[in-house]
């Protein structure tokens, strides 16, 4: 049995009294973990995977078709949506946790990465990864703090990993913290199933399922804030490893993998494989879950007579994982997945229901990226700018309303100074328009990409373009100075031959 919530003391008098018609709206972002842009019908109805949740999410709302994550790994993607701020300007440019962090408000001039015995792994590749920082810097006002300021109930469910405790949600903003820490990941007690030793989350009965534990505890949130202003962030855990699902959606999939004959195949992503078909049913049982999960909430919205003054923005933090730690997904058309500087790890799932605003069954090729949650979840809820946040976010809110809006003018811009965890190795990419140029720190020839030709990045066309490939290199390298950027460094102690990494 979920506990009920206390109500918070005080609200604004204005707020309070308001008729229901009258209130501001309630903002509800659900934040998926690592799941892929085609593991979800509404962006490709022959998945192997069951998404009935999401597809009605999608009927009645906005699905952008080139919406972006602001990083290929987590705790960068997801300080964007808090902050409004590209990762390469807060300094967290990488998971946190991972070696050669800094925990501290600011970073030295200087850091001696020879002095980080944790960098030992680094030691045989070319390039010492740039230093980060490895937590949301409190100068910085985030989304939770943003609605608790207007008078909202502000709400937090699932993965945070955004710092070690000092910088948790209850840290920036949020009244309510349920399982929320520094952990990229369930790892303690049974992880996907009770008991969980998270500091954040009581054990429910053995054997409870976490993605649906944080679903019913956001449920209970928003029957008790039903009379009142609400911001709530259902950050699930799933579909991130470790890869585990109840037994039923287990089983289910391994019949239907064998009832269509399906294989595990791969291609050639130097120096990783990628998965090129979606047959894995311990993955596919998870992320039906997390799709059970999501109804559980718009069934809440409707049950407490609030979903339709709710705007609901479902996302994932990056692409699908698909090179490494199990190949549980492939995002094709789009190249390789979480931890590179490609498509399939750019590129995520974004549908935004606002009721009586939002076309229902539209698509919107508006291009946006994670640093647009904050600007945009304002505008939607009428709520005051912070011009001097969001330098770095654009709201979308524009093409909620009308889906074929003309975009701003923007170039979207990620900076990863790191060896990932997948096989993605330094670099920068730049998109303008139809053309992305990737950038990579230790020698690699640049690569440029026409993504309405080619989104699946197949044909590099920087020798048949090179002044395209100049004009966005300079963007790119601007962009690095007005973000001062850290960069990796030489490895003098690396083999002559850099293939050995």
């Amino acid at each position: 049995m979920l506990k009920r919530l206390p109500l918070i003391a005080l609200l604004s008098t204005a707020v309070s009294h308001a008729a229901a018609d009258e209130r501001p709206l309630n903002v509800v972002i659900i934040y998926a973990d690592d799941l892929g842009i085609m593991d979800v019908t509404p962006y490709n109805p022959d998945t192997f995977h069951d998404t009935p949740s999401v597809q009605a999410l999608a009927d009645s709302g906005v699905t952008f078709t080139q919406a972006y994550s602001a990083s290929p790994v987590c705790s960068p993607a997801r300080s964007a949506m808090m902050t409004g701020h590209w990762p390469a300007r807060t300094r967290n440019t990488n998971f946190f946790g991972a070696p050669n962090q800094h925990f501290g408000q600011a970073l030295p001039d200087e850091i001696d990465c020879l002095a980080h015995d944790d960098l030992r792994h680094t030691r045989n590749r070319p390039l010492w990864p740039a230093p980060y920082l490895g937590q949301m810097v409190e100068s910085h006002t985030s989304m939770g703090e943003a609605f608790k300021a207007q008078g909202y109930a502000t709400f937090h469910a699932g993965k945070w990993h955004l710092g070690p405790e000092g910088s948790w949600p209850e840290d920036h903003g949020f009244d309510y913290n349920r399982g929320g820490h520094q952990g990229g990941g369930p790892y303690g007690g049974d992880k996907y199933f009770s008991p969980y030793d998270n500091p954040r989350l009581e054990d429910g009965p053995p054997g409870e399922h976490l993605t649906q534990r944080l679903a019913d505890e956001t449920a209970a949130f928003i029957g008790n804030y039903k009379e009142q202003p609400f911001f709530a962030m259902l950050n699930f855990y799933a579909p991130h490893t470790p890869l585990m699902a109840p037994d039923d959606l287990v089983e289910k999939y391994e019949q239907r993998r064998e009832e269509l004959g399906l294989t595990d195949e791969f291609e050639p992503e130097p120096p990783r494989r990628n998965r090129i078909v979606q047959s894995h049913a311990i993955y596919a049982g998870m992320v039906e879950a997390l799709d059970r999960a999501v109804g559980t909430v718009l069934d809440a919205l409707e049950e407490n007579g609030v979903a339709d003054r709710t705007v609901i923005i479902f996302s994932s933090d990056h692409g699908g994982l698909s090179t490494s730690e199990g190949h549980p997904t492939t995002n094709l058309p789009f190249r390789a997945g979480k931890g590179w500087l490609y498509e399939g790890g750019l590129r995520v799932p974004f549908i935004v229901r606002w009721p009586g605003v939002a076309p229902e069954g539209a698509t919107s090729d508006w291009q946006l990226t994670g640093t647009d949650f904050f600007p945009s979840a304002l505008e939607m809820a009428d709520l005051p700018k912070l011009p001097e946040q969001h330098i770095d976010g654009v709201s979308f809110a524009p093409a909620v309303k009308d889906p074929e809006a003309e975009m701003p003018a923007r170039d979207l811009y990620w900076h990863f100074p790191h060896w990932g965890n997948q096989g993605g190795y330094p670099g920068a990419a730049i998109r303008r328009g139809d053309w992305k140029y990737i950038h990579t720190f230790w020698g690699k020839a640049p690569e440029l990409y026409n993504l309405a030709e080619d989104p699946g990045e197949r044909h590099n066309l920087a020798l048949k373009h090179p002044d395209i490939a100049r004009e966005l290199h300079n963007a790119l390298q601007e962009l690095h100075r007005e973000t001062d950027a850290l960069m990796p460094t030489v490895n003098p102690e690396a083999p002559v031959d850099f293939n050995r990494w």
